[in-house]
């Protein structure tokens, strides 16, 4: 792939230049279709129609802009420093091409925009926060400027929804970014820009439709929590996963968040037929996922392909720490302990979930077998059983970190199956006893109890699970809880 790519490059670069100030941006049905490829994740098939474009039409500079898609999509899925540091110069050859290009078309500002949105992703990606910052706030203004130029170029305004949805949910911790974005956040309106877009495209056909999708999605799902409505969106006819390797991914990503593994173990089951399958070992991680989640022990295998073939770094310790919790809950403790020792070895701890894994793996505390398989009962969204699970504990023989846990999983377990009132005692209980404790239940308690009264309509009520939520510093999950609970706050207009 590499060496195709680079030579896919070169070609056009030798052929802009030659009539530098021929260029023109060209989104014709060619590059429609590679576009369509390339975000299904089918790389081959996007880079011959590439290739066939620019032969065709050697000034169009969109096959140039597009190939940007095919280096990042690789390195934001698989995480591969080496490719980072070979690839990473391609940003700036590219944003020269495009200086070639006609600077009156609405074109010229969007791709630049899109290519520094690309690479501030990535940055983030490999943790480097200041050029990620640097790149959004490019991205942003070149996006402003192009919207009062050109203000019924719609596909700017699914960026802009996008960067202003994300500004409205930035942690305490981040709050420098927002200052560098220079814009002030309103999810609402950064949704509602996207859906505008998605409502005047019905077809599925326009230029930016799969990103305006994959946006739609996530926002829906995870700042507006509107889950359902994001699950009932990828179940319907609009979105088609079948031989699309991309769509089959978010699917089953969003299935396992929304405590459905068994769905996304069959997502993932019929995905794993398709050719590019193997090219993508993240795939590999969320089966893992969903067997754990259904107490299904052979998710061991799938989290040892994931780590033999993925060259990146996220979620490395939590694969090693997920076959120590499945070795613990087998009584294995020779292969509990060996996992155990990965997760302090291997990987890196960007991520909240390898965060965890390595603050566990430092000074393991076991919990109860039985709180570990509610946790992943609940999870798996086999609620039922959870709540079978943990009838059985006696919790009069709980240590302080069991039964803060034993509360808040059963306040969980209430919440799913509908049980409001009971679930909001136990998440008061897992407050007051565990607000000034380093694990996540009491802030977590307090964000699943604002998005109960939230639903309820009590919106008082639910500022204020919000705001406790965000006064609760240092425990496990911060950065992930905090952005839910200041998502929430946006929503409710403070």
């Amino acid at each position: 792939m590499p060496r195709f790519i680079c030579l896919v490059v070169f070609v056009v670069c030798c052929s802009l230049r030659v009539g530098a100030s021929e260029g023109v941006f060209d989104y014709n049905s060619n590059c429609l279709k590679a576009y369509r490829h390339l975000m299904a994740l089918q790389f081959e098939e996007a880079r011959l129609m590439l290739s066939a474009e620019q032969k065709k039409n050697p000034a169009n500079i969109i096959p140039l802009y597009l190939a940007d898609y095919e280096d990042c999509l690789n390195l934001l899925f698989n995480g591969d420093p080496k490719a980072y540091a070979s690839w990473k110069g391609r940003l700036d050859q590219r944003l020269e091409l495009l200086e070639q290009g006609d600077q009156n078309s609405p074109w010229y500002r969007f791709c630049k925009a899109n290519l520094y949105l690309h690479w501030a992703l990535v940055a983030m990606r490999f943790n480097e926060q200041l050029k990620a910052a640097s790149r959004f706030r490019k991205s942003f203004l070149l996006l402003r400027e192009n919207s009062a130029l050109h203000p019924g170029f719609g596909e700017n305004k699914v960026l802009l929804g996008l960067e202003q949805a994300v500004a409205g949910a930035i942690p305490d911790n981040y709050k420098w970014l927002g200052s560098v974005f220079g814009v002030k956040g309103d999810i609402n309106k950064g949704v509602a820009a996207i859906v505008a877009y998605l409502n005047a495209h019905t077809d599925g056909k326009a230029m930016l439709h799969e990103e305006a999708m994959i946006y739609y999605i996530y926002l829906k799902f995870y700042l507006l929590n509107a889950r359902e409505t994001a699950w009932k969106y990828v179940n319907s006819n609009a979105y088609a996963e079948k031989d699309n390797l991309m769509r089959s991914f978010i699917k089953a990503n969003i299935a396992l968040n929304h405590r459905k593994a068994d769905i996304a173990e069959a997502i993932v089951s019929k995905a794993s037929l398709l050719q590019e399958y193997p090219s993508f070992p993240i795939l590999y991680y969320e089966y893992a996922e969903a067997k754990l989640m259904q107490l299904d022990y052979s998710c061991v295998s799938a989290y040892q392909q994931f780590l033999k073939n993925y060259k990146g770094g996220h979620f490395v310790k939590d694969s090693w720490l997920k076959i120590a919790w499945a070795a613990y809950l087998q009584q294995d403790k020779k292969s509990r302990d060996y996992a155990i020792g990965q997760v302090q070895k291997a990987g890196n701890a960007q991520t909240d979930a390898d965060k965890q894994a390595q603050k566990f793996a430092l000074r393991p505390e076991w919990p109860l077998p039985a709180l570990l398989e509610v946790r992943l009962l609940i999870d798996g969204g086999l609620y039922p059983k959870a709540l079978a699970t943990i009838q059985k504990i006696d919790k009069q023989g709980l240590n302080t970190s069991n039964l803060l846990e034993y509360h808040f999983r059963y306040g969980r377990i209430f919440e799913e199956l509908g049980q409001d009132e009971n679930a909001l005692i136990f998440y008061t209980t897992t407050i007051n006893s565990g607000r000034q404790r380093q694990e996540y239940y009491a802030a977590r308690a307090a964000l699943q109890s604002g998005f109960i009264y939230e639903t309820q309509g009590k919106k008082a009520a639910a500022v204020a699970q919000f705001r406790d939520c965000l006064s609760m510093r240092n425990h496990d999950a911060q950065n992930a809880i905090d952005q839910l609970a200041k998502a929430g706050l946006n929503r409710l207009g403070k």
